[in-house]
Formats: C-alpha cells, sequence, structure tokens
C-alpha cells in the first residue's frame, strides 16, 4: 500500500544495500566501456562452471586447431572469448585480434590476460550490437569456439558473422553435436542444441557461407558425455576427469581422427567461406 500523502509520520528510512561482488564488477565494466552502470541484456553474468573445470586442456585445444586445417591470420575476431583459453593458442599468429566477450564477470579476466598484447582488443559487448558500430567485410578470420550453441537465433548471429567477413574471409566454427547426446550438462551451461552435420551445414549456408570442411570431432568423447549427461545425470563437470582425458586421450585420438573416418562424434568443426563474389 502506498504511503498517504496526509500522513505526518515520516516514510521509513531506505536501508543501504551494499552491493554485491557481480553487481560492483557490471558496473566496473560498465563504466569502463562508456555503458549504462545498471546491467544490461548487454552485459550479463555468464556463471557457467565449465570455464573452470575445463580452463587449461592444452592438448584438446591444440586438436581444436588442428581440425581446422588452417590458422586464424590478418585481422581476426573471436566472438565468445571467454577468459581467452583459446585465443592463447593462436595470437602470435595473426596480425590483429578483437576479443568479443560479453559476460562481465568473464571481461576482465580476459583484459588482464591481454593487457600486454598490443595487437589485441578486448571488447565487452554482443556481437550483433557491436557490428553496428565496425566497418563491415573488415575481418580475414572469425572464430567461434562452444559458443553458437549458446544463441538462440544462430543463422541470425550467422548472417552477422557473415557481414563482418572480407570476401574470401573463413569462419572457424566448432560445436557440440549429435541431439542425442544432449543431457544434463548441455542444460547446466545453457545450451539451446546440440548440431546434426546436416542442419549445420544449411545454416551456414542460410546465411551466406560456403562450407569448406564440415567433420565430426573427438568420437571417443561421445560415450562419456552420453553417460555422464543423459545416464548418470551429473550436473558438474569434472575438472579431474576433462584433464585425464586431455593429458590421456587427446593426443592419441588426434593423430587417429586424421586418418580414419568419423561417422559420428561429440562435436563437429567446419570451415566456412564468405564467397568472393557476394557482395552484401
Amino acid at each position: 500500500m502506498s504511503p498517504s500523502t496526509e500522513s505526518i509520520a515520516p516514510p521509513p528510512p531506505v536501508p543501504v544495500v551494499e552491493p554485491r561482488p557481480v553487481e560492483e564488477m557490471v558496473r566496473k565494466v560498465a563504466d569502463e566501456h562508456g555503458r549504462p552502470s545498471q546491467p544490461t541484456e548487454a552485459v550479463f553474468v555468464y556463471d557457467g562452471q565449465d570455464l573452470e573445470a575445463l580452463a587449461d586442456l592444452p592438448n584438446y585445444h591444440r586438436w581444436i586447431l588442428d581440425g581446422f586445417g588452417r590458422r586464424p591470420r590478418g585481422r581476426t575476431l573471436e566472438v565468445g572469448a571467454g577468459i581467452g583459453n583459446f585465443a592463447a593458442r593462436y595470437v602470435d599468429d595473426v596480425e590483429e585480434l578483437v576479443l568479443l566477450e560479453p559476460a562481465a564477470n568473464l571481461f576482465p579476466k580476459l583484459k588482464l590476460r591481454f593487457e600486454h598484447e598490443a595487437s589485441v582488443t578486448p571488447v565487452c559487448r554482443y556481437v550483433e550490437d557491436w557490428a553496428g558500430d565496425v566497418e563491415h567485410g573488415r575481418f580475414d578470420t572469425i572464430v567461434l569456439v562452444n559458443v553458437l550453441e549458446h544463441v538462440e537465433d544462430d543463422v541470425g548471429m550467422l548472417r552477422v558473422l557473415h557481414s563482418l567477413l572480407k570476401p574470401g574471409g573463413s569462419l572457424l566454427l566448432f560445436v557440440p553435436a549429435m541431439p542425442c547426446l544432449y543431457g544434463t550438462l548441455d542444460a547446466l551451461v545453457d545450451h539451446h542444441r546440440r548440431y546434426t552435420r546436416g542442419g549445420l551445414r544449411h545454416e551456414l549456408q542460410e546465411a551466406g557461407f560456403t562450407t569448406d570442411r564440415l567433420r565430426y570431432f573427438d568420437l571417443a568423447g561421445v560415450l562419456p558425455w552420453y553417460v555422464a549427461g543423459r545416464v548418470l545425470k551429473r550436473d558438474r563437470f569434472d575438472a579431474a576427469a576433462a584433464h585425464g582425458y586431455d593429458r590421456l586421450v587427446a593426443p592419441v585420438m588426434s593423430r587417429v581422427e586424421r586418418v580414419l573416418p568419423k561417422p559420428i562424434g561429440k562435436n563437429l568443426i567446419a570451415v566456412a567461406r564468405r564467397p568472393e563474389w557476394h557482395s552484401k
């Protein structure tokens, strides 16, 4: 009930609530980038435990990078860079690197990690918002690793990325595969979907891309993911298991998958290109 304007009693004092750490971080990031100080839909907090559990997987990240069959080059954009785990693997290969990360709690770590790299520009924004402020056709390479599955309108995002690439520029894309594997671990990190090979090819084509490479990746990971997410219904990532997989399985399977066909895999790895002749 609203207090009466005729009441002679003063209103009770408003308690002062100390801001929580996340709110302080959001405000700090927002102030640095000239954005509103309150959290908005363009600055959010990512609370997925997967980044902590999967932070230091050098063999797996190297396997992904090698799986593209080409290195990022020239002017490069990575969307959803997190705390820079993957970017650190190729930063020395590129001329210029823009790292987009909209999560207010991840961005300070990302910025700190690359603060001494003159060629790296971290940006705390969504790519859909940021794309309106930059020159289209600017980038030679765009990298998305475990990002597209978090986006509700994934074809819309792909169209934005297409516009940011130079004609002939490449999109390096890594996503979870096989919808039948979707389980508690996917839900834990807000995956909207897992992809089929045909479905991903169709979405890339719909966004204007030509697909140069589209392969299943990590055959050995199918059964552990299924058991953890569908059978045991785990609600946390197991850091010890992930590091063991990185140390013992990834080095072997990365060699095996170079020569053997993969009818299925836990992930899909794609290289798509903006055609030279496409003017939009």
